[in-house]
């Protein structure tokens, strides 16, 4: 398994993202205004470190809504540890993101 990626800003925002319960990458860069070149590679960055533990919906459901397949990622044991790293690091991450979390999904809906 490759080593955690460095806690940058940006990086802290995906995991603390992750957590408050935006589950795929259209979800984080709405909510986070970071650009999709910056979410993705995180995502598959973390994920390969075994911060993340991803999966794929099913392809009907998303037929269904007449969308592409979406990815929804949680947090892992590690990932919660690296969360509050980043966290402690910068700690004004949950109060930048947070404004652009709806409050039921920040409830943890």
């Amino acid at each position: 398994m490759p080593d955690p990626p460095r806690t940058t800003w940006p990086t802290a925002i995906v995991l603390y993202g992750i957590d408050r319960g935006l589950r795929y990458g259209f979800d984080l860069i709405e909510a986070s205004g970071l650009r999709a070149g910056t979410v993705y590679p995180i995502l598959r960055r973390l994920e390969e470190a075994g911060l993340l533990v991803g999966a794929w919906e099913p392809v009907s459901r998303s037929r269904a809504e007449g969308r592409p397949p979406r990815r929804y990622y949680r947090l892992t044991a590690a990932g919660d540890a690296k969360l509050a790293e980043a966290l402690s690091r910068y700690p004004g991450v949950a109060r930048a993101l947070d404004a652009g979390v709806p409050a039921a999904r920040r409830a943890g809906a």
